[in-house]
């Protein structure tokens, strides 16, 4: 059977919970094939009975390159090919810069960040190969601005966003799209396994009010992420596809704000910057 008459096969990281989960259960929904990956695959055991043959599951920790590879092999020997790569693997943090280990800006650069480049880079020339595919890569409204406590986590997201759009212009002559995925607060379960910095009494009004902020809102957040796994099956299937998908309305609404600001910035010292050039 052709590729075309089974559906795209989907190798997806971090299916435990969140966008991961939801985004397995859009492809599937869709008639795709799925290779839903976890550090612990035995919390993926629903995924597999919905599923069915169309479902496969297998250990990815992605900041272990053996296992990155381990899985992909999985995925063709199961497969035979990989149509749909989504890299959503990753952890979030709140600190002030001040109140962050190195240690723990290490770890979430590790995983956010180099993680995400370690399955791109074992993928790639599969999708290279083969003419075709789509990397997915699930970074966030902190991929673009930031806000105080999520300047490592926002980091990581910066640096995927830099190394992503890279990646599309030097695969898009081969046939091979990217897609940076930038939600903003979503009912995922994130704040479950959020990590907490020690607390500096001098950042209470400024870090201090996001942590005050993520508490008051853990599962209420405006976003379902079912809708917004549905918005990337959308995006896939679309024609002219984007660089990126902003998901939800806040969004939208926050980073229109955050572009305003920095063109009226660039506006205000343009006589300035430009008053640099050799004479």
């Amino acid at each position: 059977m052709t590729n075309e008459t089974q559906g795209r096969v989907w190798l997806i990281t971090g299916c435990s919970t969140g966008f991961g989960r939801e985004v397995a259960l859009a492809a599937l929904a869709a008639g795709d094939r799925v290779m839903a990956t976890a550090r612990r695959p035995e919390t993926l055991a629903d995924l597999a009975e919905i599923g069915g043959d169309r479902v496969s599951t297998a250990a990815l920790d992605v900041t272990d390159p053996a296992s990155v590879q381990a899985a992909a092999q999985a995925t063709l020997a199961v497969f035979g090919r990989i149509d749909v790569l989504v890299n959503n693997a990753g952890f979030t943090m709140i600190g002030a810069v001040e109140e962050t280990s190195m240690e723990q800006l290490r770890s979430l650069m590790e995983v956010n960040f180099f993680g995400a480049a370690e399955v791109t880079k074992a993928i790639v020339p599969l999708m290279r190969e083969q003419g075709s595919g789509t990397i997915v890569q699930m970074s966030s409204l902190g991929g673009r601005m930031t806000y105080p406590g999520l300047g490592g986590y926002d980091a990581a997201k910066h640096a995927l966003e830099a190394f992503s759009e890279a990646l599309s212009s030097e695969l898009a002559p081969l046939g091979v799209r990217v897609l940076l995925v930038e939600p903003g607060m979503f009912r995922t379960k994130i704040t479950d396994n959020m990590v907490l910095a020690p607390e500096n009494p001098a950042y209470q009004a400024t870090s201090g009010g996001l942590r005050q902020m993520v508490a008051a809102t853990a599962g209420k957040e405006p976003g379902d992420p079912a809708k917004g796994a549905a918005a990337i099956i959308k995006v896939l299937d679309a024609e002219n596809p984007p660089l990126r998908l902003v998901l939800g309305g806040d969004a939208v609404d926050a980073l229109r704000a955050h572009h305003e600001s920095l063109l009226a910035d660039m506006v205000t010292w343009e006589t300035l910057s430009r008053s640099t050039a050799m004479s």
